[in-house]
């Protein structure tokens, strides 16, 4: 049994290196231009057409991983003004409230700060698919984010990338009870 733990950490530990090479050496050198970034064919007529990724992503806040855009402060400065769903009607509910867990072993708490996710994503892009809306529900674990479920359907993939532990695992456990209180402060002023 131990012996199939030990081979299930190493073959996930090994394919996200493998996966996360490209990213680290593509965030390494900005942004390749669109004729030299292995995806798109050079010889290709909407080269001259599609817009350089240097062109678009450099006029917003800048990140330091995954495609150096920080997403957040884009939308909190105003700069991005997506759509949070393809029907106008659809009334999108912005929560204020952070989520902690504290289930991470020897690890910082994770901070889940619902309003980062929702100025853009309507709650059922995550609820009830992907999270259970109940405490204690939702069996997290970091091979299981790293298989690309919970978090891991977009961390590494779309939003900042698994390698950036201190940006989820934000909380020292010795600080949880002020970080909660702060929060709970936070949402009931916004809410107001």
């Amino acid at each position: 049994m131990l012996k199939i733990k030990c081979s299930n950490i190493f073959f996930t530990l090994f394919l996200m290196l493998i996966l996360l090479l490209p990213l680290i050496s593509n965030a390494a050198s900005k942004w390749k231009s669109l004729a030299d970034d292995g995806i798109h064919d050079p010889e290709s007529p909407a080269i001259g057409v599609l817009q350089e990724p240097a062109d678009a992503l450099s006029k917003l806040p800048q990140d330091t991983s995954g495609n150096m855009v920080n997403w957040v402060k884009a939308l909190e400065q105003g700069v991005i003004n997506p759509r949070t769903n393809i029907r106008p009607e659809t009334k999108v509910r912005i929560r204020n409230d952070d989520v902690f867990l504290e289930q991470t072993g020897e690890m910082p708490v994770v901070r889940f700060p619902h309003r980062a996710h929702t100025l853009w994503l309507d709650c059922k892009n995550c609820h009830e698919k992907y999270f259970i809306s109940k405490k204690g529900a939702n069996p997290i674990t970091m091979m299981k984010i790293l298989q690309g479920n919970y978090c891991g359907r977009c961390h590494g993939a779309v939003a900042f990338p698994l390698t950036e532990c201190d940006r989820c695992h934000s909380v020292p456990r010795q600080k949880l009870e002020q970080a909660k209180a702060e929060s709970r402060k936070k949402t009931q002023a916004e809410n107001k």
